[in-house]
């Protein structure tokens, strides 16, 4: 821990001596009783019927720190924390409850933080006294600081979270969806046509509906990266603040490193046997499959292409576009390496997409602008190559069942838009992603063990199979090319 938490003996004993009045607790009811009995305020804090949720004790993590060291698989050196005000850490602990609650609650003076005095008993012997006081919402937290709030509050927010989500068969269907879950993340295989993301208009997505996929948790999944509307495949959602706060880093950290490698090229189409890519690409990965309309000048190599968002002619939509030069403001770089897997004589190229950077539309934009094969169904940054969109035949020999079409929970069709359609849907789905094991790390983070060495990690592998209109088309094209 010592890369990352700071440690109790930097507290000079302090944190130690908080914990304890608990260790002579025996069980969970006394230990509330010495809350109730102990606080200090109005006779409403200080009445047995008043009970108190207790927050983990406050120890600040340098995130980013703790993520480079999980990619690299060292250790770290200690680093300088950074402080946090009570209210954001009553966010970071409770992210289930509305910001607008969080807010009344430092309003109402209704949450508490501990405080220690010292006493002189009959026999001259020092005694502690926990005793609860009221904290602002801006004031700054020291390590081993531990917050309390009213725990009806937290039970009428989990109520109201359990009716709003009552729906059986919308609850089965998104569990349905796991591919894995341990203590830190779940990952799932989002279905095309789901948002990851709320906005206007849209009134079921991932993150609105993420604690569907929990069982008597108040706390609920977080998203830690995105994948468009229509496309498919691996998903992976933290299932605590801290495993989340982590893989956003580690995202983050991925993007930093592959533009570090590039050593200045500058130029669009890279051939990968002269980039080499750092262990920390090794250690997160993901791997995407595409269906594209033409065929690449060359079967594998790195596509680096900076790209920037234009205002089209309605003056309100706006999408990304290839730009580079020095006038170019708001630029984000991007890498994408990529591999043919198969050509088709129909005029359809099979790939292999695997983004070094995590760019909004990134595969999209450089299968259509550089590669000049824009991705199927992709009417965005492919409109043009749909204009003389002609349907293939559907063969006889193709299975019954992958012709079919069936209505799923929240307005989802499952089957249609393969080539065999007039319209058909985007062909682009996250197939395979290789992370760290976050919860073993997790547990290491939050462990005594000074000298942790994430070397030992193991790397898990999540592998989502294709969506029915993209097993279509490839039973398609195959039976096409016999």
């Amino acid at each position: 821990m010592a890369a990352f938490l700071l440690l109790r003996r930097q507290v000079g004993g302090a944190l130690p001596r908080l914990q304890q009045p608990y260790a002579r607790l025996s069980t969970a009811a006394a230990r509330q009783d010495t809350l109730d009995a102990g606080c200090t305020g109005s006779k409403e804090d200080r009445g047995n019927k008043n009970r108190w949720r207790e927050l983990p004790p406050f120890a600040p993590l340098d995130i980013t720190a703790a993520a480079r060291a999980i990619l690299r698989g060292k250790g770290g050196e200690a680093e300088e924390t950074s402080s946090s005000t009570a209210i954001r850490w009553v966010r970071r602990c409770c992210p289930d409850l509305p910001a607008s609650l969080v807010q009344k609650l430092f309003r109402l003076r209704k949450v508490k933080k501990n405080a220690l005095t010292a006493e002189t008993s009959s026999t001259d012997a020092s005694a502690e006294q926990f005793q609860l006081k009221r904290v602002s919402a801006k004031d700054y937290l020291l390590p081993g600081d531990t917050l309390f709030l009213p725990v009806n509050i937290q039970e009428s927010s989990v109520a109201e979270k359990t009716r709003k989500f009552d729906n059986r068969n919308e609850i089965d269907f998104l569990r349905s969806l796991e591919i894995y879950k341990d203590k830190a993340i779940i990952v799932i295989n989002k279905p095309p046509g789901m948002p990851v993301q709320g906005g206007v208009g849209i009134k079921n997505s991932i993150d609105v509906l993420a604690p569907m996929f929990e069982e008597n948790s108040s706390e609920a999944p977080r998203l830690v990266h995105r994948l468009d509307r229509d496309c498919s495949g691996v998903l992976v959602l933290g299932r605590t603040q801290l495993s989340a706060s982590i893989l956003h880093a580690i995202f983050r950290e991925k993007t930093a490193d592959a533009l570090a490698d590039l050593h200045g090229y500058s130029c669009t189409y890279l051939d990968t046997e002269i980039f080499h890519v750092k262990g920390t690409q090794q250690v997160l990965q993901r791997k995407y499959v595409a269906l594209v309309i033409g065929t690449p000048r060359h079967s594998k190599g790195l596509l680096s292409a900076p790209l920037a968002k234009v205002l089209l002619q309605d003056g309100k939509s706006e999408r990304l576009t290839v730009k580079a030069g020095p006038n170019t403001t708001s630029v984000q770089d991007a890498l994408t390496e990529y591999r043919v897997i198969e050509s088709c004589p129909q005029g359809f190229t099979w790939l292999e997409l695997f983004p070094l950077t995590g760019r909004k539309h990134q595969l999209r934009v450089h299968c259509a602008e550089v590669l000049g094969t824009p991705i199927v169904g992709d009417y965005k940054y492919g409109r043009q190559a749909h204009q003389n969109w002609s349907p293939l035949p559907a063969p006889q020999a193709i299975e019954e069942e992958l012709l079919k079409k069936r209505r799923l929970p929240f307005g989802l069709v499952l089957g249609g838009g393969s080539v065999v359609e007039e319209q058909p849907q985007l062909h682009l789905h996250c197939k395979q992603m290789v992370l760290p094991d976050i919860s073993a790390a997790v547990q290491g983070l939050q462990s005594e063990d000074a000298d942790r060495d994430f070397s030992d990690l193991e790397k898990l592998s999540f592998v989502a199979p294709l969506p029915q209109h993209m097993r279509l088309s490839w039973e398609v094209l195959k039976s096409v090319n016999k």
